[in-house]
């Protein structure tokens, strides 16, 4: 997560040999006395043009079918952002944080940069806490940053930079991203050392402000190992980092976690959803422990890490695969302790769910709040942008009757998901469906009989007809597929972050959505033909 940005003046010089020429263009860039729109999605930019009509050129950064969570901007996208009049993202995390920064950095002066899912509370949207699974097998922890970093200037543009610069251990010490199909960053490798001379670029991860992000651990002997962290703030591209903190986290690898040395009567993490955090208002490092009972009950523990050891059980052994990818773990078929980061992905998030337009109610508050932008950007197009605005809010009115309606035909009973991608929150709680997890398999470790068996055990115990994928992730969910069929569900199509070719407008989605959660939770279809 080493973002490299281009400077406005470097973009113009590029895109004068690539693109044309940053020439001025009328009305922002359209040509043709439109204004002109950029959004971050194709599901942002679907809404927009509903209320634009024929007023303003809506472009999509992130192409059709594209993962806003890791879409990384190319330099196309960074000269619709310097022509733009108007920019809409949905921000709370949901966007890669170098397509954030690409817009924060290269949009012209004063142009409305409007973050929608932070500005729809004032739209009367409603929002979620982003509860995440903490009934894990052996701890998930991640790396977080508390605080937003504003009294040192930063804002949403601005980096924190977690850097390891030292460990210690019998073994081996590494963590790891996967991405969305399987690639994989090495973040911290103790097996080539850590260099201070550079930094320790080699060993950072950089992630923004107020956000906690996932990362796998691997531990290659057991033993007693301790790792040195640093904290620091990028508040500028262009000015140096300002040291926040260090630290130091105790790991026990398949020994007494209550022996290790340093650390008597240290609290013993073993399961659940824990970080390792940064804290940017104290100045120190800490551990953050999530505890849910239910989702009225979700509450937070904090230790300093003096008082914590993270146990590694002899249960997180695994073989290293044989894929190519992953020999800086070491040999294929050789053993390792690992604590998996569970969710596939560039999975950098903060505390509320990003995915509200998942609530049709919520979708209209976008719209409103487009309406607005629009109508402060080009008053002289005020009449239409409202007369647009109210036909489609009209339309999206009975379109979250018809959701209603439609998944209300499924008995209570049978209003489980199974899903790939933790971005259904919304859904659930607006149509009134359960969500019984979300599920992707873990390429960096071949799929375990526990993991297998507790996929199985969830689909028979609660009776699911059928379990749900979305056509962009299909790549990466292949122990769902297999065991869903092993079962005898059904795998349908369910629609998240990103349309498709044959869905590709906000509410053929939400009807399509719908359709299938009611016909594959019914047993009404035992075919789809978007299924991959």
């Amino acid at each position: 997560m080493r973002y490299r940005f281009l400077s406005t003046a470097l973009t113009c010089a590029l895109a004068a040999v690539l693109l044309g020429g940053c020439a001025p263009v009328d009305r922002g860039g359209a040509g043709d006395g439109r204004i002109s729109v950029v959004t971050t999605t194709g599901i942002l930019a679907d809404l927009a043009r509903n209320v634009a009509g024929d007023r303003a050129d809506v472009r999509s950064l992130v192409p059709e079918g594209g993962d806003p969570h890791s879409y990384e901007p190319s330099l196309r996208d960074v000269r619709d952002i310097v022509y733009a009049d108007v920019a809409f993202t949905n921000y709370l995390m949901l966007e890669e944080q170098s397509l954030i920064t690409a817009l924060d950095t290269n949009l012209r002066e004063g142009v409305p940069n409007i973050a929608l899912a932070e500005e729809a509370v004032k739209y009367a949207a409603e929002i979620i806490p982003l509860v995440e699974d903490v009934s894990l097998d052996t701890i998930w922890l991640g790396l977080r940053v508390k605080g937003d970093g504003a009294a040192y200037g930063a804002d949403r543009a601005s980096d924190v930079i977690l850097s390891a610069t030292g460990a210690a251990g019998p073994g081996e010490l590494i963590a790891y991203l996967t991405g969305s199909f399987g690639d994989v960053d090495v973040y911290f490798d103790s097996s080539d050392g850590f260099d201070a001379s550079r930094g320790y670029l080699d060993d950072s991860v950089t992630v923004p402000p107020d956000t906690h992000t996932h990362l796998s651990w691997a531990f290659t002997e057991p033993g007693y190992y301790t790792l040195d962290l640093q904290g620091r703030l990028q508040v500028a591209q262009d000015q140096r980092p300002v040291d926040i903190a260090t630290g130091e986290v105790v790991f026990a690898v398949g020994v007494d976690p209550h022996a290790a040395p340093g650390r008597a009567g240290a609290i013993v993490l073993d399961s659940g959803h824990s970080d390792v955090a940064l804290n940017l208002d104290t100045r120190s490092f800490e551990v953050v422990a999530d505890h849910e009972h239910g989702t009225a009950d979700v509450h937070q523990e904090i230790f300093p890490f003096e008082d914590v050891v993270v146990e590694v059980p002899n249960k997180a052994l695994h073989e290293i695969p044989g894929d190519p990818a992953y020999r800086f773990l070491g040999r294929a078929g050789d053993s390792i302790h690992q604590l998996p980061q569970a969710v596939l992905g560039k999975h950098v998030h903060g505390e509320i769910d990003p995915h509200l337009w998942q609530n049709v109610r919520n979708a209209m508050s976008y719209v409103e709040i487009i309406r607005d932008t629009l109508i402060e950007a080009d008053p002289g197009g005020a009449a239409e942008y409202s007369g647009n605005a109210a036909d489609y809010l009209r339309e999206l009115s009975a379109l979250d009757a018809e959701v209603r309606d439609t998944i209300a035909e499924v008995p209570l009973a049978r209003r489980t998901l199974v899903t790939t991608h933790d971005a259904y929150g919304y859904l659930a709680r607006a149509y009134d469906l359960q969500i019984a997890g979300f599920v992707t398999s873990n390429p960096s470790v071949e799929p375990s009989l526990s993991e297998r068996k507790r996929l199985t055990e969830t689909i028979r115990n609660l009776d699911v007809p059928a379990v749900f994928l979305e056509p962009n992730l299909a790549a990466r969910s292949s122990t769902l597929i297999e065991v869903a069929r092993e079962q005898g569900v059904e795998v349908c199509t369910i629609y998240g972050d990103a349309f498709s070719p044959e869905v590709n407008g906000y509410v053929d989605m939400m009807r399509f959505n719908a359709q299938s959660v009611r016909d594959c939770l019914t047993g009404r279809t035992t075919t789809d033909k978007e299924n991959p």
